[in-house]
């Protein structure tokens, strides 16, 4: 019974990845939509979902220790399983790695897109920023106001 459990969390491991990979498309679409509110959204669905997914893992070890103390992994239950079992355990666990493999891709196409908007955002405020800012240093005191500029008009003293 308890090696039937095992599949069953391996199938929601399943799904929850293969969602977790659609949350990830579709932050990368908003991040290239420029959307940030919705951007965070996602990605509190997506830091979420991954919690879920932490602890679908923690109770399969939990799991697979119950069932044999020995065993670290699925795979050592093979032998235990029924032959049909076994192999669906080997597929999911196939799948599980592709999708987690194609997850990874993702966010490192998100991370990279993030950083460039980063970049972009930032070099776009330095330019603002220098366009304000005084080119002349001395044009504010330190108390805030215009400093007192030389007027142009003096009296030369002196030989001529």
């Amino acid at each position: 019974m308890k090696l039937r459990l095992v599949e069953e969390n391996l199938v929601r491991q399943n799904k929850a990845t293969m969602l977790l990979f659609i949350l990830l498309e579709e932050e990368f679409s908003r991040l290239g939509q420029l959307k940030p509110q919705s951007v965070s959204q996602i990605e509190l669905s997506i830091q979420e979902l991954m919690r879920q997914i932490v602890a679908e893992r923690v109770s399969l070890r939990k799991l697979i220790g119950e069932i044999d103390p020995e065993a670290q992994k699925v795979v050592e239950l093979y032998p235990r399983m029924e032959e049909t079992v076994a192999e669906n355990c080997r597929e999911l666990i196939k799948r599980l790695d592709e999708t987690e493999q194609k997850c990874a891709v993702q966010a490192a196409k998100n991370n990279e897109m993030a950083m460039a908007l980063f970049d972009q955002s930032k070099g776009l405020l330095d330019f603002m920023h220098n366009q304000i800012k005084p080119k002349n240093t001395s044009a504010y005191a330190r108390s805030g106001r215009f400093a007192q500029a030389p007027s142009n008009a003096r009296l030369l003293s002196g030989r001529l």
